[in-house]
């Protein structure tokens, strides 16, 4: 069974992108074995200094987790016309060390409504390039189609069959 590790990219603890990656996790479990990593808030800032030194055991064990795994999701908000900072800190910490080098990563926005995550969708794609990350597509999500009636996530055909396709490809 392919391992697949899903980054939520938010820092907050209630992110919907947390929720995405649990329903996508529950909607396949039979297909692929997910490990749902969300402690991004708790890596140290990168440094420089900080990458010589070898990291905090937080980022060691990010690596390891990337590193172990078959293929990554990534699930993002937008802030700011950006991706989340730590996200972009958690990038940074695998800058030299190359776990996503050639590894297929399926990169997720989540957003209110389109056509936010447009931005943050290019700079997380630049960021993969630069890390010679294998991009299997891009796949644009937006709360405001997802929403059941109690306010919760809901993977309804289209969204299950477009994340399907897109898992397929890792």
């Amino acid at each position: 069974m392919k391992q697949i590790l899903c980054i939520c990219g938010s820092a907050s603890e209630n992110s919907s992108n947390l929720e995405l990656l649990r329903r996508i996790e529950a909607a396949f479990s039979d297909t692929y074995g997910f490990v749902v990593y969300d402690e991004l808030r708790n890596l140290p800032l990168f440094t420089p200094i900080r990458l010589k030194e070898g990291g905090a055991p937080s980022v060691q064990t990010l690596k390891q987790s990337v590193a172990a795994a078959h293929a990554v999701v990534i699930s993002t908000p937008e802030y700011l016309h950006n991706i989340p900072a730590v996200l972009k800190n958690a990038l940074e910490w695998m800058t030299e060390s190359g776990e996503l080098a050639y590894k297929p990563v399926l990169p997720i926005t989540f957003t209110p409504a389109p056509p936010r995550g447009e931005y943050a969708m290019r700079s997380l794609l630049q960021s993969l390039t630069a890390l010679k990350a294998n991009v299997a597509a891009e796949l644009p999500l937006y709360r405001s189609e997802m929403m059941d009636g109690n306010g919760l996530i809901a993977l309804n055909e289209h969204h299950t069959e477009l994340l399907r396709q897109a898992l397929a490809l890792l």
